[in-house]
This record gives C-alpha cells, structure tokens and sequence, in this order.
C-alpha cells in the first residue's frame, strides 16, 4: 500500500469521531485517526460510541492499545468488519494508566512481545497493521532501543512504523511532560529511513505547520501531526493542495465549514442525542488569527453547552468573524488569542 503522506495523530479525549468528521472537512486526503480504544473496550463495550464513523471519514484508522496476542487480533477483526482502512498498534502513550495495562510506550522495553503481537493482527486481517512508538522510554539508549525495536517487529512483515521523535521518560514525567519535555530527535527517523529503506517510515512530535512537515517528504514517507492540527485545524485546509499535489482542491472556505457542522450537529442532535458541546469544542480554532477568533471562541463557550443548544449557535459565532472582500475572511489584524 502507497503510503499517506500527512496524518492527524490519535489523541485521547480529542480525536472523536466529530472531531474526525470535522477535519475531514479541510481535507479530504489526510489519514485520520481513532484516539487510543482498549482491548477490553472493544470486547466487552459499546462498539457503537467506541468504533462507530461517518463514511465520510475515510480514510482512517483505528488505534488500538493492548498487550494481549488473541485479544489484539479479535481486535483487528472487528476493525476490518466496522470498515476501518488501517489497524494501529499504540506503543508509545506513556500514562500511568496504560502502563498498567502493560501497553503504550512500555512495550518498547519487549519488542520480541510486540512482534508477536503484530504477528498476531496481521495473521487476523488483511488491511494494514501499523505501529506508532517512541524512539526509547527512560534510561534506556535512543538509537541502539530504536533501531533494535524496528527490526524485531519488521521481522513479523510489518512494513509502516510512526515515530514520535522523542523518548518517554515513564518515571519522573508526566504525560503532558512526556509531549514537551524530551527533547525531539528528527535525525533519529531520518537515520531509520535510511538503515531500512524498504520500510514506510512517518515522523510524528512537534510538527506545527505544513511547511515542516514538507521539510521532512523528501527523506520520508510521511508526516503526522498532532496539537497544531487541533489548535489550528485550518492548516489542513492547504494540505490537499501542498501535501497531495491536487491541483483542483480548493481552500474550503471556513463560513461554509461551520455550515457543515451545523448541518453535522443536528444529525446527530436528532440520531443520537449529541448534545452540540461535544461537537463545538473541537471546532474552537477554527477562525485562529482572524479578526473575530475570540468572540467566536467565547460565543461558543458560553452557549453550546446550555440545554438545548442547537447549530444556530455555531452560525451565531461564525457571524462575529469579521469576512472580507468578495465573502472571504479577512486574514488582517489577528487578534493573538490562543486557541481554547
């Protein structure tokens, strides 16, 4: 399979599957991401709120946590059934709780265990299996951790590995710290591609704009991007142009996005009782830097979550976005807020 070259990466308590919906809005191209679901949670949970996506989301890919060979490979099953386009091993989260679970980013400390893990998921299915790790966890050494761990799990027959380009320090630091914190090590990726050629080898962490991840296509294979997609979602909006050379793609413009999400929040306001927060709040960056960005940040903020919120409020705060000449928004004198 051809790989992708731009991706959101999976983020807990972030990559919902409205969140989903609304980036594939700016981008029809980009590979998009689950958060994290359990092993457990897919067997014995509700598959409908935990799986369940919009056809529109494809491609995407469902990430999966877990360290168990027959449970990973029930897993993978059910993703191939629900219609997933890929099946993501996570070995690089680094919170306490999926430490105890005895998966994320401590399995890179078992890489033989990992391989039989991926051997197990790629026995179970046909569409891609895939793993996403860090580059070495606590006092161990970065290259020799990195380099062996690829190895062993390419052994299975697994060709596509993510690496987030930063060690995780499981004792001593925090999640968020983990993000932060340990300092990046592109040339740590780089030097992966170069050792296995063969393999499909996307970089992840840190990545802030389309221009970085350019920066980074002529040596690899792909780019993933985390918080600034969230952030800063309209910077997905030039991928299919830049990243996917569509030269018919145009930039969506970001009145008629709010104008699908509207429509989007009342679907499911009506099929399912979404209540309209859980859709605004991932939608919060999108006019960042534009005259207005914070009266519709706040105009949501205090609204979508009142009982009965319904999309008018959506078309209410996209109305404070000052536009400019011929409907376009009018880039001129950001007001500098952070993104909520």
């Amino acid at each position: 399979m051809t790989a992708i070259p731009l991706s959101v990466a999976p983020m807990m308590d972030w990559t919902d599957r409205h969140c989903r919906y609304f980036h594939r809005l700016l981008s029809r191209n980009t590979l998009l991401y689950t958060e994290m679901v359990t092993t457990g949670a897919v067997l014995h949970g509700d598959r409908e709120r935990l799986l369940g996506f919009d056809a529109a989301e494809h491609p995407v890919a469902l990430q999966l946590g877990g360290s168990d060979p027959a449970d990973l490979a029930a897993c993978a099953r059910i993703a191939e059934e629900w219609g997933y386009d890929e099946v993501n091993l996570n070995v690089g989260c680094p919170s306490d709780r999926v430490q105890s679970g005895r998966f994320g980013a401590c399995l890179m400390a078992e890489p033989d265990l990992v391989a039989r893990l991926i051997g197990a998921m790629r026995e179970a299915v046909s569409i891609p299996v895939t793993v996403k790790s860090r580059i070495a966890i606590d006092e161990m050494e970065e290259w020799p951790t990195l380099e062996r761990f690829v190895r062993t799990v390419s052994a299975t027959g697994c060709t596509h590995f993510i690496v987030h380009a930063r060690k995780a320090w499981l004792k001593g630091l925090s999640p968020k710290e983990n993000r932060d914190v340990p300092p990046l090590r592109y040339e740590l990726v780089h030097r992966l591609k170069q050792e296995f050629p063969h393999l499909t080898i996307a970089i992840n962490g840190g990545i802030r704009s389309l221009d970085e991840a350019l920066a980074h296509l002529p040596a690899l294979d792909s780019v993933m991007i985390g918080r600034a997609a969230y952030e800063t979602p309209y910077l997905l909006a030039d991928a299919d142009r830049r990243v996917f050379h569509d030269a018919s793609a145009d930039q969506p413009d970001r009145h008629a996005v709010v104008a699908a999400m509207a429509d989007y929040a009342e679907e499911a306001r009506r099929t399912r009782g979404t209540p309209l927060a859980a859709i605004s709040r991932h939608m919060l960056g999108l006019f960042q830097g534009l005259p207005g960005a914070r009266a519709w940040r706040r105009h949501i903020s205090e609204n979508a979550h009142l009982p009965g919120a319904g999309p008018e409020v959506l078309i209410q705060a996209a109305a404070l976005v000052r536009r400019g000449r011929g409907g376009a928004e009018d880039d001129t004198g950001a007001d500098g807020a952070a993104a909520a």
